[in-house]
């Protein structure tokens, strides 16, 4: 993977902790929960109580049993033992129900945050340039964000509200140990307690890179899954499935491996762990009897150290689960992180203006642009269109038609020389308002799962249902929406696979009419479509043209004979250039293109 490519840290973000911690903070600083923050309060309050409870109601319950076995000074009314009794059972209750309220309050606020982080990334994904989403699979950057966005839950459940109170308990025990009972206890409780824990961290570190194998392999095998159910035309049209399940096998068995080895090391994980918190608390209860046997030490005293050390090891039960889990939210925050902190390759200016009633007026001056992966993009082009003027762009593929277009709307900047809009470079104007002015009609029309007036009013989603359906009749599309049984909702399915070619085609057209652009732009909008069809969707192009500037690729000839200028090009230069009726009087490039697919056509029909 080459620098470029990483340079979001997607793939190469190595989690670092304290990081995390912070960008936690940072995100619960946020003004947009600040309404949380007296919650977040009380959280911490309730947290720490049930820290001192769990500490604090073993020792009274300890000195309750004492009071009923009778090893207390002087004799104590049943009563007032099992009331005392009564009393740190109470308190032991409390320490429990606590962290469920507390849990009860903080749910709000954590999916909050959640939901926060989420929109931050999808919004900041949306900015990036094109050439990031050229180079990421969607289904993997999905992932990215959900798994992100789920961390922040983990790290501030495990760290805030198990990790830290039980480093609390652990200070509390420590103290009341020694200073109720014997101070060699406290000592032996906390070489117990730090031994586990660096052996969780050394075991968990080597299980963390585990899990980062896993997740890899997890994220290709959802990846090669989304990419085969949404190619699935393309899959069955190469008879491809078996194929495809044999892909979709091997990730599957890749992601199996990796997933057993994660497994098997977090069983040897938990026999470690169990043989040090039974160590430690043999050696406790071992002093304690050597106490007891010595007069130091009283029957309910036993009771409380041991129920002192059973509060501290019931959390450390999962302190490898649950340091795998920060640790691995750790990374994933930091792959969301270095998604948030991508820059895009196309961006606004500080003093970026906004392009306001634009009259539609193009230029190219000496542009020359290269992609990364080709060796030949576009060199010394220069053309002017004036508003309400149409410019058409011939040649082979690859000849850099389409590239011109997408300079146009700036989804790349140019090497060199300036794309001019109403004079303002592109690169002066703010992209929302340079796009705003433009419409575009590309050879394949992506439509959203969503109705048929869905797809029109994306352009203008403020727009009425009079303008709409205007829009819709303008685009020869009206005759079409009102024979369906639902109409206009009528939904068109997965990128409008329930509909034509032609019909998708009128679809998008009549979305560029109701944006109203002062700019149209067509990339091979009829080069899809069969000819009948291509008659009836370039009358509803030259519909959507009229008035408007029109900037088209063209791979049918046919389609730009009444262009005011055509633009021939080949690799990436302008070799040609001027009206249908020059171009065929100079007997050069064009006019042996056009004699070609004359010569095709005449053959397609002798055959039909």
């Amino acid at each position: 993977m080459s620098a470029r490519d990483d340079t979001d840290q997607i793939e190469s973000a190595d989690g670092g902790l304290g990081g995390s911690i912070v960008r936690i903070l940072k995100l619960l600083w946020r003004p947009e929960l600040a309404k949380w923050r007296p919650v977040m309060g009380i959280a911490i309050v309730l947290t720490l109580g049930a820290a001192v409870l769990e500490v604090v109601s073993p020792i009274i319950l300890g000195d309750a049993i004492n009071k009923v076995a009778g090893e207390d000074d002087g004799a104590t009314p049943l009563a007032i033992a099992i009331a005392w009794i009564g009393f740190a059972i109470g308190l032991r209750f409390l320490a429990a129900a606590l962290p469920q309220v507390r849990d009860f309050l903080f749910s709000p606020v954590s999916q909050d945050a959640q939901r926060v982080a989420c929109v931050d990334a999808f919004g900041h994904a949306q900015s990036l340039s094109l050439g990031f989403h050229q180079t990421r699979r969607s289904g993997a950057l999905n992932r990215v964000i959900e798994r992100g966005a789920s961390a922040i839950d983990y790290l501030i459940r495990f760290l805030a509200f198990n990790i830290g109170p039980t480093f609390v308990r652990l200070v509390l025990a420590s103290i009341a140990l020694g200073a109720a009972y014997d101070y060699r206890l406290s000592l032996i409780a906390i070489g117990t307690i730090i031994i586990y824990v660096i052996a969780t961290v050394v075991i968990t570190e080597w299980r963390v890179r585990q899990r980062r194998r896993m997740n890899k392999a997890d994220t290709e095998l959802r990846a090669v899954s989304i990419d085969t159910m949404t190619n699935f035309e393309t899959v069955k049209a190469f008879a491809a499935e078996e194929r495809e399940t044999g892909r979709y096998d091997s990730a599957m068995r890749h992601y199996n491996k990796r997933f057993v080895e994660a497994v098997r090391s977090m069983y040897l994980l938990n026999g470690i762990q169990a043989f040090i918190m039974n160590a430690g608390l043999l050696a406790v209860l071992a002093l304690s009897a050597w106490n007891y046997s010595q007069g130091t030490m009283k029957v309910g005293d036993l009771t409380a150290v041991m129920m002192v050390l059973l509060s501290l090891y019931a959390p450390l039960n999962i302190l490898g689960f649950a340091w795998r889990e920060i640790k691995q939210g750790a990374v994933d925050l930091e792959k969301l992180h270095g998604l948030l902190g991508m820059k895009a390759e196309v961006a606004d200016k500080p003093d970026a203006r906004v392009l306001e009633h634009p009259d539609g007026k193009v230029e190219f001056r000496d542009v020359a642009f290269t992609h990364d992966a080709r060796t030949v993009g576009v060199q010394d082009v220069s053309f002017t269109v004036e508003p309400g003027r149409k410019i058409a762009f011939v040649g082979t593929s690859g000849a850099g038609k389409s590239t011109l277009l997408k300079l146009l709307f700036r989804f790349y900047d140019v090497d060199d020389g300036a794309v001019l809009v109403d004079g303002h470079d592109v690169r002066d104007l703010t992209q929302t308002s340079l796009r705003r002015s433009l419409g575009l009609v590309p050879q394949d029309v992506v439509l959203f799962n969503d109705t048929i007036r869905w797809n029109i009013a994306y352009a203008r989603p403020d727009a009425s249902m009079e303008e709409v359906r205007d829009a819709a009749r303008r685009a020869q599309l009206l005759p079409f929406i009102e024979a369906l049984p639902d109409g206009w909702e009528t939904r068109v399915g997965e990128r409008g696979l329930k509909l034509s070619g032609g019909e998708k085609q009128r679809v998008g057209i009549a979305r560029v009419i109701l944006a109203n652009p002062a700019i149209l732009v067509l990339d091979e909008a009829t080069s899809a479509l069969d000819s009948a069809t291509e008659a009836a969707v370039q009358d509803a192009l030259d519909e959507a043209a009229r008035g408007r500037t029109t900037l088209m690729v063209a791979h049918r000839l046919s389609t730009v004979q009444n262009a005011d200028e055509i633009i021939v090009l080949e690799e990436g230069r302008i070799v040609e250039r001027g009206t249908h009726a020059t171009l065929l009087a100079k007997d050069g490039a064009y006019a042996h293109m056009w004699a070609r697919q004359v010569a095709r056509d005449q053959l397609v029909a002798v055959a039909e």
